[in-house]
């Protein structure tokens, strides 16, 4: 099974488009995403042409569910559009709108998730790569081809590089759904949402968890976990070095005083029995002991021990990947 996307999703992207809209469009279609439609009100009433696809263009969300049916919509709209792109999904009656623009100001996001949660929206993001489910559908920018099908584990992580990362050094044993968060200040989708849904899947055997300094997040996940979990959970946090003060990656990335440090989050994990990896290949073992998967197909070596992270990354690698064009300027 999956949570949030399956092969059964249509799908609006808002901001099709746009330069973004129009190369993350194709590599979802090449996914074998159901993309129903487009959404700008400039150019409403065209069709537009990928790789032989002709992708109705509408004015509106409303009008694209209408014709369509849809049930997500994919943001690619520039931040100071976000929040009214957002709005009009919501007041649409979109089940699920996966956020991706980069740079949406705090009020903003602020206003459009309690918009959402008034009316029953979920929001994904903002700032975020999305949702794949392996095999079924594909919404955001997060390449298929890293988890070519579907499997046991369930991914949920404040970081795009890193959900990449963990999906290909584990992509023999595969994913049922993967789901980026985003790692901006205030986000609609949380650890604790994800962490929930994949408990309920019974095709998810095991949830990593993948976060990052700044916030309460992790400690509030590692809190229900201990309560309300009981499949195995095999953590990562990104951040160790990072030093006091500074913003690193997300704008959420921020430790203030002993507040949202890594080694805090890894505290918290571990009392509610989660396993924490010293680095994403050493997490990535974790998951297959607990599986008693133990081949390796990247090809890159496990760390020795269990030693600590201090020499991790910093999360100023948890941003969008090298290769990927910001999202914003759709």
């Amino acid at each position: 099974m999956a949570i949030y996307l399956t092969k059964e999703s249509k799908v609006l992207v808002q901001g099709m488009t746009g330069a973004e809209g129009m190369k993350h469009t194709r590599r979802m279609l090449a996914a074998g995403t159901r993309i129903v439609g487009g959404v700008n009100p400039r150019k409403a009433g065209r069709s537009v042409d990928i790789d032989g696809a002709g992708i109705p263009v509408f004015g509106s969300v409303r009008e694209g569910m209408d014709a369509t049916g849809a049930d997500v919509t994919v943001v690619f709209v520039p931040p100071p559009f976000a929040k009214t792109a957002v709005i009009e999904a919501v007041d649409a009656g979109i089940a699920v709108a996966v956020v991706i623009t980069e740079g949406i100001p705090v009020h903003d996001a602020v206003a459009f998730h309690a918009h959402a949660r008034s009316r029953g929206t979920r929001i994904i993001g903002p700032n975020c790569p999305g949702v794949i489910t392996p095999g079924q559908s594909n919404a955001g920018i997060i390449p298929a081809d890293i988890a070519p099908g579907p499997g046991r584990i369930g991914l949920v992580s404040k970081s795009g590089t890193l959900t990449y990362q963990l999906m290909h050094e584990l992509r023999d044993i595969g994913f049922t759904s993967a789901v980026g968060i985003g790692g901006d200040p205030v986000i609609g989708t949380t650890h604790i949402d994800c962490l929930t849904a994949f408990e309920n899947d019974p095709d998810t055997e095991l949830i990593v968890l993948i976060g990052e300094i700044g916030g309460d997040a992790e400690e509030r996940a590692a809190a229900h976990i201990a309560q309300h979990i009981t499949k195995p959970v095999i953590g990562y946090i990104a951040g160790f070095t990072a030093p006091e003060g500074k913003t690193m990656g997300h704008a959420g990335a921020i430790v203030s005083g002993s507040s949202g440090t890594a080694e805090a989050k890894q505290k918290a994990l571990e009392a509610a029995g989660v396993a924490v990896g010293a680095t994403p290949t050493e997490t990535a073992r974790l998951v297959r002991e607990k599986l008693g998967e133990h081949s390796n197909p990247s090809g890159t070596s496990s760390p020795s021990g269990t030693s600590s992270p201090s020499g991790t990354s910093s999360p100023s690698d948890t941003s969008v990947p090298s290769g990927t064009s910001n999202p914003s300027g759709a």
